[in-house]
């Protein structure tokens, strides 16, 4: 490897997430994993933190129409931020070439 090379951390893709009130110990959880691609251009399936906090917001909106809170308005404006956020990045990566690359 030459001195302008930068070696990137191991991409952490998959998650284990306990299911809610389960009492099963053993396959008590649910598995999550996001999509990676490698240095070398293989591309891996997954989901986005994009599509983890539309599905989170449409959960959050249908529980709040239901119990509503202004813990729950918060929550859902602030989760609305973060993806506007996120899809402006994507967008600015996109004007810039560099959506998809490992490039800042």
């Amino acid at each position: 490897m030459d001195s302008n090379s930068t070696t990137l951390p191991v991409e952490v893709n998959e998650y284990s997430l306990k299911n809610f009130m389960s009492t099963v110990e053993v396959g008590a959880n649910q598995k999550v994993v996001f999509y990676r691609k490698d240095a070398d251009g293989t591309e891996h399936d997954g989901t986005t933190l994009e599509e983890m906090l539309r599905v989170s917001i449409t959960r959050l909106k249908d529980l709040n129409s239901r119990y509503g809170c202004r813990e729950n308005s918060l929550a859902i404006t602030h989760m609305e931020e973060a993806l506007h956020w996120l899809n402006h990045r994507t967008a600015e990566r996109t004007k810039r070439g560099v959506e998809g690359k490992p490039t800042v």
